[in-house]
């Protein structure tokens, strides 16, 4: 079993007992936190953390695809951001500010087609081939055939796709390339076990408070301050639920229709509609992607992946939250220096939403500049960036981690 599968169960036993002086034992309610230390589960805007929101309208056979893109700085090299599978680009949002205040550069976060905000013609086909295509259809539309110089970076399932699009040589300014905690061995083994991790999952939420607070609490995202912005991107309002008197009626009109049918056959269906619906009206919001539909593509997100990234002919970056995911041939090839590797300890899978600040002026101060051009990269480091530890201890195992795409 390997280990994110291992996180993934794990991620599913009860929770842990309460620290030395926590006040006793919990006995399977919920610990009560003192006066004014409530924590704030509401979300909060974009705009807090990117300057501009754009949608890009990209031409194909089929019509028009328009593309949710986020934005932040106006001079430098562009990290070009690409999210995990069910997440959206605003996850990257306070690893974007985090930067920015760090380094002269320009942030592009993109929402992957059936992803976010982004409205595509054929939602359903997530093939690697077609989203690293939009990946270069994206830039062509924004940047024209001068693009600037290109950084791309991409968490898990982002992570497989960056590695297409390069080794497509879809971005032709490309200059170095960074997967965030995503081997094909490791993401290979988990796929058997993806399924009963996304059943185990809530299929809804009351609001969004109640969506942020289960991301937090599950520890799929461990950092409130990220999952606050980050969430919205990942839920919607169900569909046809507008309000309380909207949603009895539309209950009310699905049981009148069922009155017609024959008296024999009127108990399952009617119920089944009637419990949908209240499910919807008592709990509103539900995912924005349904991720156990779209595993016809996850071999091909994969599969292969570690050789693709080995044969980019770029500089290459991978950032892992343990040791543990590294599989037989990236090993080889980090012996062989054909990568740059670091491991980022005391994060969970969404490394770049757990600890942004903490690790990201290392990230860039230490890595970009030999990943990038020493030259150009140095010119856009900001003065007053702080070097990090080069050789952060082995990450422990922590039981609360869980697998994502």
């Amino acid at each position: 079993m390997s280990a994110l599968e291992k996180s993934m169960h794990l991620g599913r036993l009860p929770s842990r007992p309460p620290l030395p002086g926590s006040g006793g034992s919990q006995s399977g309610a919920k610990m009560r936190m003192g006066p004014g230390r409530k924590r704030d589960f509401s979300p909060v805007p974009w705009s807090q953390y990117f300057e501009s929101m754009e949608d890009v309208e990209v031409e194909n056979e089929t019509g028009k695809d328009t593309f949710r893109v986020y934005k932040s700085g106006s001079e430098g090299p562009v990290l070009l951001l690409l999210h995990g599978g069910g997440h959206s680009a605003l996850s990257w949002a306070v690893f974007t500010a985090a930067i920015i205040s760090r380094v002269q550069c320009r942030i592009v976060a993109l929402d992957l087609r059936s992803h976010g905000e982004t409205k595509v013609k054929n939602p359903e086909d997530l093939s690697a081939e077609t989203m690293a295509k939009d990946v270069g259809n994206v830039v062509e539309a924004m940047y024209g055939d001068l693009p600037p110089p290109i950084m791309l970076i991409g968490h898990s399932m982002g992570g497989a796709i960056a590695v297409h699009t390069a080794s497509s040589n879809l971005v032709p300014s490309l200059l170095g390339l960074c997967m965030i905690d995503v081997v094909e061995g490791t993401a290979m083994d988990a796929l058997n076990s993806m399924q009963n991790f996304l059943r185990g999952r809530p299929k809804t939420f009351k609001s969004l408070e109640n969506a942020i607070e289960w991301s937090v609490k599950s520890g799929q995202i461990r950092n409130l301050e990220s999952a606050r912005v980050s969430m919205v991107g990942q839920v919607k309002q169900c569909e046809g639920i507008t309000s309380p008197e909207g949603s009895k009626s539309i209950v009310e009109g699905i049981i009148e229709e069922e009155e017609e049918d024959e008296e024999g056959s009127e108990s399952i269906s009617k119920r089944k509609k009637e419990d949908d619906m209240e499910t919807k009206k008592d709990h509103p919001y539900t995912w924005r992607i349904e991720l156990a539909k779209t595993e016809k593509y996850w071999d091909g997100w994969f599969r292969g992946l570690s050789n693709l990234f080995l044969s980019c002919p770029i500089p290459k970056l991978l950032l892992l939250a343990g040791v543990d995911r590294l599989d037989k041939d990236l090993t080889i090839g980090q012996m062989q220096g054909k990568f740059q590797m670091q491991v980022l300890p005391q994060c969970g899978h969404a490394v770049h939403e757990d600890a942004p600040d903490k690790r990201v002026s290392w990230l860039l101060v230490t890595c970009c500049p030999p990943l990038l051009n020493i030259e150009l990269c140095c010119k856009y480091v900001a003065p007053e960036a702080t070097v990090m530890p080069l050789s952060p201890p082995p990450r422990p195992a922590w039981p609360c981690d869980t697998g994502s795409l």
